[in-house]
C-alpha cells in the first residue's frame, strides 16, 4: 500500500512540474519602431515560452533610467518579467534560469547588440559574450558567458 502511495505522490509531483514548465510567463517588451532586430528578439523569446506586450515606443530611454540600466549595460530593448528587467539580447534560457534561481539582482543584460545573439543572427558567426546581472546599487556581475563561434 505504500508503494502505491509514494508512486502516486510522486506522478503527481512530475505532473505539476510538467504544469509548470510549460506555463506561460508574461513579459513586457519595449523597444523602438526603427529596430528590426528587437522584433526578431521577441519572437526569440516568445518561441521559448514568453507571452510578449510588445510595446512599440520612441520614449525606451525612460523605461531604461527607471529600471536602472546604465549606458554601461545598455543595449537597444528593454524587457520586463518576474520583478527583473532584462536588457538587451540576453537568450531566452538565461531568463528562465533568472527566474528560477530568484538572486538578488534588478535585472540580466547583454550589452550592445552581439553578433550571433538571439535577434541578432548573421549566419553561422557568432561574437563571444557575457550576459551581466546588476543590482540596484550599479554593480555588475557575469551571470553566464558564452565563446564565439
Amino acid at each position: 500500500m505504500k508503494t502505491k502511495t509514494i508512486f502516486l505522490s510522486l506522478a503527481l509531483a512530475l505532473s505539476n512540474t510538467a504544469v509548470v514548465a510549460n506555463e506561460t510567463i508574461d513579459m513586457t517588451v519595449y523597444r523602438s519602431p526603427t529596430c528590426s532586430c528587437c522584433k526578431r528578439w521577441v519572437s526569440h523569446v516568445e518561441q521559448n515560452g514568453f507571452k510578449v506586450k510588445d510595446i512599440v515606443t520612441d520614449g525606451v530611454q525612460a523605461i531604461k533610467d527607471q529600471n536602472g540600466i546604465t549606458p554601461a549595460i545598455a543595449s537597444c530593448h528593454t524587457a520586463l518579467v518576474g520583478g527583473y528587467a532584462i536588457e538587451g539580447h540576453v537568450p531566452a534560457s538565461d531568463i528562465k534560469t533568472l527566474l528560477q534561481n530568484k538572486p538578488k539582482v534588478a535585472g540580466i543584460s547583454v550589452p550592445g547588440m552581439p553578433v550571433g545573439t538571439p535577434g541578432m543572427e548573421m549566419g553561422g558567426k557568432k561574437d563571444a559574450y557575457d550576459v551581466i546581472s546588476f543590482d540596484k546599487e550599479q554593480k555588475t556581475q557575469v551571470f553566464k558567458s558564452y565563446k564565439a563561434e
